[in-house]
């Protein structure tokens, strides 16, 4: 069996969720050197050139990746991306999510969930959240999405000691009612 496809182009009613291409770095840098976005997330310097490039570079490399697209201006306004497709336990991730801030609290964030969650369930029966432990502001997201939290902590090679909740959405869940929280 062949691997799904993760990166496609998702339309929403004000979000396109595209594809990253190498050429988005000056305008997705620019939405992203917002202090304010990284100031509870695990890596709180993201806001700088060097860590940015750090996370932007991995994006591309992922082909997994993308950007969001304000429909009305054309404007980038966040990025996210799919992680660790796991065939056997039919799971896949979406994390390194952000949103620029005046599109926070509103539906944006919803709606890229939605179109992600939407895609991820064509292939998978599970979709993940690693959620930094002090990063209430995406936890208290995913709770409004139907995130539900694994028990305990969790650590990943790729952060170090860095504590994460895990939210999971299941797909029987979201279909039964759980898709109407992110609509």
């Amino acid at each position: 069996m062949s691997q799904p496809d993760f990166q496609p182009t998702l339309i929403g009613p004000t979000v396109t969720v595209r594809p990253i291409m190498a050429s988005d770095w000056p305008e997705l840098f620019a939405a992203g050197s917002d202090p304010e976005i990284w100031k509870v997330h695990p890596s709180p310097d993201r806001y700088t050139e060097p860590a940015f490039r750090a996370y932007f570079d991995s994006a591309v490399a992922s082909k997994m990746a993308f950007v969001f697209v304000d429909r009305s201006t054309g404007a980038l306004i966040g990025s996210s991306r799919y992680h660790g497709y796991d065939a056997e336990r039919s799971e896949i991730e979406i994390g390194w999510t952000f949103v620029v801030r005046s599109h926070w609290g509103g539906a944006t964030n919803r709606e890229v969930k939605r179109l992600m969650l939407d895609h991820a369930f064509t292939s998978v029966d599970t979709v993940i959240f690693w959620v930094g432990e002090k990063n209430w502001r995406s936890q208290g997201a995913m709770k409004k999405i139907g995130g539900v939290r694994r028990d305990g902590l969790f650590t990943r090679e790729s952060s170090g000691a860095v504590p994460y909740f895990i939210f999971e959405i299941g797909k029987s869940r979201y279909q039964q009612g759980g898709r109407a929280l992110v609509e």
